[in-house]
């Protein structure tokens, strides 16, 4: 699509897709997070990534709230304006969903149920 439509990509790098471990590593390295996915506003704010959403709604509205994700619709005026936004923030919210130490925490109880 990006040589049908003759998109410049420069500076980007464009790469084939990734399994969910290396997409989450590329996640928590990044500056900023451009998507229209629910699961990745979630996953941007828990790794405390700025992040801009490409929809005009969000069925994780928490995000808007705590500024960790901004609802830029569409348009590449509304796009710029809130990119520049994110990038200009503090990243100190806490997020919703917890501390990503779930796993941590089931295996300690049944650790401590089976003693």
């Amino acid at each position: 699509m990006i040589d049908t439509f003759n998109i410049h990509t420069e500076p980007l790098t464009i790469i084939e897709p990734v399994g969910f471990f290396d997409f989450l590593k590329l996640e928590s390295n990044a500056k900023l997070i451009l998507t229209d996915s629910g699961g990745v506003q979630e996953e941007a704010c828990t790794l405390n990534v700025p992040c801009v959403t490409l929809r005009e709604n969000t069925e994780r509205p928490e995000t808007v709230q705590l500024k960790s994700n901004i609802l830029a619709g569409t348009e590449k005026e509304n796009i710029i304006k809130s990119t520049e936004t994110m990038l200009n923030n503090e990243n100190k919210w806490k997020s919703p969903f917890g501390e990503g130490k779930a796993g941590e925490n089931i295996i300690t109880v049944i650790k401590n149920q089976s003693s």
